[in-house]
């Protein structure tokens, strides 16, 4: 495999990732691991944009389909089930291939993660009777006096983040801003880096749009009606806060129209991608690739300069 015993490829949604990855895949004794937060959950296929089952038969995805919507799945966790997978990858003569949009995982796995404390139920349960009582804008305003810089990246109508940044501050009397300066150990292999997006980002939204519409045309409705029907799933879980997820959850509550979900919906995944397109624009070390450049597997297999499968 020559001195690249790991790779990245990253990029927005609906750039492309999985279709090169499968194709390097069939090229070289690759394995993929799927580095994205929504994929992670069960009865989640199609808004996620989940591989089909014919993708899978020619290349399995690892971290795909075994979580329970009413679980949470964080970057440590991600990291943890990651590094596992690469020795095990290895183990077997493989080149791990990590595929994804989720930039906070790729970060967390590159540069290590913080030593924050283990969540506290007692105090979980204080932070919610208090937001329950006056709002989780308090909440927000109370980070701000003593972690300003978590208070301006979270957004007071973010509880999960909101309730974390609170929690850590409570239990160890520092903030999340001064503790997470402190990181973990990095990513202890040699890796090659690509990002993959449409050098013309007007193509991109396009093709968002038109996955969208196929998504609903695929029946992405009725597979968020299943969900809805549990009783015990809400939009504050993680896994309805993916995109798409929360636009129809709004929608099936009779909050906002059918049209209304349509155009947020692809707004929303518009806004994901721009968010995803930041983080890589300050990413080292990458290699930008152009999703709709004809030698697109050639140009990203002399990059690797990896030895052909037999």
């Amino acid at each position: 495999m020559g001195d690249t015993q790991a790779i990245f490829l990253m990029g927005p949604t609906a750039s492309g990732k999985t279709a090169l990855a499968i194709e390097l895949c069939q090229q070289y004794p690759c394995e993929i691991i799927s580095v994205d937060s929504a994929l992670v959950y069960k009865g989640m296929d199609i808004g996620t944009a989940k591989p089909t089952a014919d993708e899978l038969a020619i290349a399995p995805h690892h971290l795909i389909d075994f979580l329970d919507p009413s679980k949470a799945y964080s970057a440590a966790d991600f990291r943890q089930d990651a590094l596992a997978l690469v020795e095990q990858i290895h183990a077997n003569g493989k080149i791990p291939l990590f595929v994804g949009g989720t930039m906070l995982y790729f970060k967390a796995l590159l540069e290590g993660l913080s030593n924050l404390p283990a969540a506290d139920a007692k105090i979980r349960q204080e932070i919610a009777a208090q937001a329950e009582k006056y709002g989780w804008e308090s909440l927000h305003q109370e980070l701000s006096q003593y972690d300003p810089v978590s208070a301006e990246r979270i957004h007071p109508n973010d509880p999960q983040r909101i309730n974390r940044a609170v929690e850590v501050y409570r239990i160890s009397g520092k903030s999340l801003t001064e503790l997470t300066q402190d990181k973990g150990d990095a990513f202890p292999y040699r890796v090659k880096q690509f990002a993959i997006a449409p050098a013309d980002r007007a193509i991109l939204h396009d093709r968002i749009e038109q996955r969208f519409m196929q998504m609903l045309d695929a029946g992405f409705e009725q597979e968020v009606k299943e969900l809805y029907k549990r009783g015990d799933l809400h939009p504050d879980l993680p896994s309805i806060r993916c995109v798409g997820y929360r636009q129809m959850w709004d929608y099936l509550d009779n909050k906002i129209d059918y049209q209304e979900m349509v155009y947020r919906g692809i707004v929303a995944t518009r806004q994901l991608a721009k968010r995803q397109l930041t983080w890589l624009r300050g990413w080292q070390d990458v290699i930008w690739l152009d999703s709709l450049q004809s030698d697109l597997l050639q140009k990203t297999i002399s990059e690797l300069n990896l030895n052909s499968a037999s």
